[in-house]
């Protein structure tokens, strides 16, 4: 069967100018080189999605398409990677009354009232409730270059050309709503059955971290993906994901970075 991945980097935000970022298509580019070069994706298999082309309505329509096809018996293995803000939300489902949710922020990102439209962004309840339909034998890996808190902001990173991944709510209302809340995401999820999926998460950074938008090397990236590419490339992909995490980590950890990329299996089961 075949391969199908989703490549997406935003920079640029329609209704906010200010919250520009400079390396998330080339993080979408990068990992596409990727799948192609060491993980045996075509170059047809892989839609990238960038600034305008990258709304909420495309991306999760992109995703549907991938799950369907799975679904149907077309694909047996998916690769999503997501460059771009990431914020918070209240807890959607209301049965976790004192918990905030992870959130992606789109090219249309944009507010209602006192909170995010959710029209225009995306939760992690809504990826995790779109994956977990997939049939269990069908592998899925996600990587996110994203941070759903401000609180790991070091002044250090102030001294180097670096801005953090992570848009605030968008008023003092949304942010006291969710001040001392537990943030609960994606690769957070309860467990209470039995571990059988084939679904992996890397996140550039824990949920208390930001993730790094900075330049190296005189072009920009995703700290995360620049050091996940570079090692990945370095050992022709024949390290253990875990072997290449750690190894990521202490990379990250040498340049003075405040995150640590996260790697969690099963990541969708509930």
């Amino acid at each position: 069967m075949a391969k199908k991945a989703l490549c997406v980097g935003i920079n640029k935000f329609k209704n906010y100018a200010s919250a520009t970022l400079n390396g998330c298509v080339n993080d979408a580019n990068e990992m596409k080189s990727l799948l192609v070069d060491y993980f045996g994706f075509t170059k047809n298999s892989i839609k990238i999605l960038t600034n305008a082309q990258a709304t909420k309505a495309a991306i999760m329509n992109e995703l549907r398409k991938m799950v369907d096809g799975a679904i149907a018996g077309k694909y047996d293995t998916l690769v999503f990677s997501l460059s771009s803000h990431g914020t918070q939300v209240p807890d959607a489902n209301g049965d976790e009354p004192d918990r905030s949710d992870e959130a992606f922020c789109p090219y249309d990102l944009a507010q209602q009232g006192d909170q995010w439209h959710p029209d225009h962004v995306i939760t992690d309840d809504e990826l995790n409730s779109l994956f977990l339909t997939l049939p269990e034998h069908v592998t899925l890996e996600v990587y996110l270059d994203t941070c759903h808190s401000g609180t790991g902001l070091k002044a250090i990173d102030f001294l180097f050309q670096r801005k953090p991944r992570y848009l605030p709510p968008p008023s003092l209302e949304a942010f006291l709503d969710l001040e001392g809340r537990t943030l609960r995401g994606l690769g957070e999820l309860k467990k209470e059955k039995a571990l059988t999926r084939k679904h992996i998460l890397w996140t550039g950074c824990k949920a208390s971290e930001t993730s790094a938008d900075a330049l190296i090397d005189g072009t920009w990236h995703g700290a995360f993906t620049y050091y996940y590419s570079t090692e990945l490339r370095k050992s022709k992909n024949t390290l253990s994901k875990d072997a290449l995490l750690k190894i990521v980590r202490a990379d990250l950890k040498a340049g003075r970075y405040s995150q640590t990329p996260q790697l969690e299996y099963n990541a969708t089961t509930r």
